[in-house]
């Protein structure tokens, strides 16, 4: 990894290698489930035999995103990224080439490890490279690839196991990130901040323990049920540890997650309202399906073109968010998109089995639509009144809460499901079932637009339009910030 690199502005090339990595790493995590049918006739195992397959990528992932900042501030963003990105390649092919379901599950759990460091690592670069005014603009190419992937990878990995085998839905990683490794090698810069201090093992024990533990029990208790014995121990568990880690961090002076940050309101208030949308907008994608093909009898494909639509609605929005930021704010836009979010939801929610699929797709289109105003508005304005040296740490803090909502949204769908659905027929909810989803999931979006409107986003539009008191506060954004 000591490579020079090559003189090429890191503008350029760091916006490129998190799209790459964004890319990679979310396809492969939506794209794995579409493979579980024939993985469990090639190992002659039920479907849900494959449960641990699943569950341990998003345990693992949680796992590993404490120790991030750390590794970011110790041994620089480059040498970590393109480890982690090596580590995930590695393991995607050794999944592949699995024999049998124990292989494969210890290789999916490697990748999991690998993409915890992968998302916080990248965001690291991006927002080191970046001002907040120019965040706001790469955010309208950036974030392409971030919705693209998830609506991609279902007709992808679909093609892939029916006209090749599952395995390529692992080996498909390597095109890409092959590449992406070598041009970070010849390109990437290195630069590193202030060292870190003392490796804080206690604060990765305890927060790595309570968030693998709260992922496992928020990813099955839709599946085994909320009140199993695995699940409740799981989520007490991860309770008490994530008290205990809290407790410990704030009062050691150099914790392995700063959780001091969050005493910003502006860096708190927006991964509230992160936590919060996510799970309606991310329990409407994994809805969607769901009802189209368990609801309706639709076809794979016919779901996955239907759903497609969406990520035309997020790219439109967030080309007119990124033009209107820094005059109105970020709280004007997240509220709308909010609001529009339980709105269409409410839309969804009046759909039945017969329901048309271009019917659908304009609903999945207006979905999109509004969610292009809630996610780059948020992720910027988290990081508008910090300092420099804390972005590893607040990408960090991100990526927690993101994959909290992410686990949660799921979960939030499934349990909506169980108990709209009458006793004996889990198998084939209603379509009252999937009506009672989506209407619950617009409440938790009209909870989150109310609370977004509150959000003081003054510092946030100062920042975004490089104005002087925004210089004052922050000398580091008086000048463009690059690697050269």
């Amino acid at each position: 990894m000591s490579v020079p690199p090559v003189q090429l502005s890191q503008r350029f090339v760091v916006p490129a290698m998190c799209v790459c990595v964004t890319f990679i790493a979310i396809v492969d995590g939506a794209i794995t489930t579409v493979a579980l049918p024939s993985i469990a006739r090639q190992f002659r195992l039920t479907t849900a035999a494959l449960d641990g397959v699943v569950v341990v990528y998003p345990v693992c992932l949680a796992m590993a995103i404490p120790a991030s900042a750390w590794l970011v501030e110790r041994f620089g963003g480059k040498r970590v990224l393109l480890t982690a990105l090596a580590g995930f390649l590695g393991s995607s092919l050794l999944c592949g080439a699995a024999a049998d379901l124990g292989q494969l599950v210890v290789f999916r759990a490697i990748q999991g490890l690998s993409a915890g460091v992968l998302f916080p690592a990248s965001a690291s670069l991006l927002f080191r490279t970046f001002t907040s005014s120019e965040q706001v603009r790469i955010a309208r190419y950036t974030i392409i690839p971030q919705q693209i992937a998830p609506a991609a990878a279902p007709i992808l990995g679909g093609l892939l196991v029916d006209h090749l085998s599952w395995r390529w839905v692992f080996y498909v990683n390597l095109p890409v990130g092959l590449p992406a490794v070598l041009f970070g090698l010849l390109f990437l810069a290195e630069k590193r901040g202030p060292r870190p201090g003392r490796f804080d093992l206690t604060g990765l024990l305890l927060s790595a323990a309570a968030l693998g533990s709260l992922m496992f029990g928020i990813c099955e208790g839709p599946n085994r049920g909320w009140s199993s014995v695995a699940v409740v121990t799981s989520l007490v568990l991860g309770a008490v540890l994530l008290v205990a880690a809290v407790v410990f961090e704030l009062r050691i002076a150099e914790p392995l997650l700063k959780l001091r940050l969050f005493a910003d309101r502006l860096f708190r208030d927006t991964n509230l309202i992160s936590l919060a949308g996510l799970v309606p907008i991310l329990g409407a994608m994994y809805l969607g399906p769901l009802f189209l093909q368990q609801g309706q009898g639709r076809t794979a494909l016919e779901s996955g073109t239907s759903t497609f639509p969406e990520a035309f609605g997020v790219l439109l929005t967030v080309q007119i968010a990124g033009a209107l930021y820094a005059r109105i704010g970020p709280r004007v836009i997240i509220g709308c998109g909010m609001a529009g979010v339980s709105a269409v939801l409410l839309l969804f929610a009046a759909c039945d089995e017969h329901t048309g699929l271009w019917t659908f797709r304009g609903l999945m289109f207006l979905l999109g639509v509004a969610m292009g105003g809630v996610f780059m508005p948020t992720t910027v304005a988290s990081l508008a009144t910090l300092a420099r040296t804390d972005l590893a740490q607040a990408s960090t803090l991100n990526t927690v809460v993101r994959q909290t909502g992410g686990a949660l949204a799921p979960a939030v769908v499934t349990t909506a499901l169980v108990l709209s659905t009458p006793a004996g027929a889990a198998a084939d909810p209603p379509v009252s079932a999937y009506q009672h989803a989506y209407l619950a999931l617009a409440v938790i979006a009209a909870l989150a637009a109310v609370f977004s409107f509150t959000l003081p986003d003054g510092p946030a539009r100062a920042a975004a339009r490089g104005t002087a008191a925004s210089s004052r506060s922050h000398p580091f954004r008086r000048k463009r910030v690059d690697a050269h």
